[in-house]
């Protein structure tokens, strides 16, 4: 895939780090909610629900914690009414950003995120000014050294379980179908008996732009700050960052 970012594989591993920190649970709730007030509280039924669920066991999310998400979400619980929306913007060194959100007060989370990305280098773009960079496509993320399969006959497994296209990198194997095909070839691996570390639609840029070491720690930085607002869900770019270059960076931490 032309367009394969190196922040794929870093949100996964920060997907790990807010997990711990509890972050993750508290985003996953709202998705699962909002899934289930939009439609409804079977997952069977409901496919944006199942998707939010799965993703939840991958991060180990408790059940009870779920079941909670969906009553909020169908009312049985009292809680507080998201709403869900796209941010488009840009960042250092001319890279797109694409933000799914979901928030009590838009105008609130506007004037923040607007915040965020002046201060770091960015800015906040009109609708529709990068989603053209991206397609929407299933993205399952494996870790290798927990399959007991090398590194091709994990790829060709992939690749028979429906996959159209198959990344590896630094022990991550990056496997991308159609949005919706995802839940199929899921199931095809775990039949498997293939570890999966999660599963997601996700927004994959069509062509990368290659970061220098300074544009890259701008970069990072700004995705940090991103993914840590409490209305973010998820934040999708189209940067790369050589081996290199990522090197001298770990080297500078």
């Amino acid at each position: 895939m032309a367009g394969h970012s190196k922040w794929a594989n870093i949100k996964h591993k920060k997907g790990r780090e807010d997990a711990k920190k509890g972050k993750m649970f508290s985003k996953l709730s709202k998705m699962i909610s909002v899934a289930a007030r939009e439609g409804g509280d079977d997952p069977d039924m409901n496919s944006e629900l199942r998707l939010a669920i799965q993703k939840a066991k991958d991060n180990n999310m408790p059940n009870d914690n779920i079941e909670r998400a969906i009553k909020r979400g169908t009312g049985d619980l009292d809680g507080v009414n998201y709403e869900r929306f796209v941010y488009e913007g840009y960042g250092p060194g001319g890279i797109a950003i694409y933000m799914d959100l979901m928030s009590d007060n838009r105008n609130r989370t506007a004037a923040e995120i607007r915040h965020l990305l002046s201060k770091h280098g960015g800015n906040l773009g009109e609708t529709g000014c990068v989603s053209w960079m991206f397609k929407r496509k299933g993205q399952l993320v494996i870790d290798l050294e927990k399959n007991a399969l090398d590194e091709d006959s994990l790829m060709m497994i992939a690749i028979e379980a429906g996959a159209e296209d198959v990344i590896t990198e630094d022990n991550l194997i990056n496997i991308y179908t159609t949005s919706t095909e995802l839940e199929e070839v899921r199931l095809n691996l775990e039949e498997e008996d293939i570890e999966i570390e999660s599963s997601d639609i996700a927004m994959i840029p069509d062509n990368t732009i290659e970061m220098d070491i300074s544009n890259a720690r701008k970069v990072l930085k700004l995705m940090d700050v991103l993914e840590e607002h409490d209305d973010v869900q998820e934040v999708y770019s189209n940067f790369d960052i050589p081996e290199e270059v990522m090197t001298a960076l770990s080297e500078d931490e």
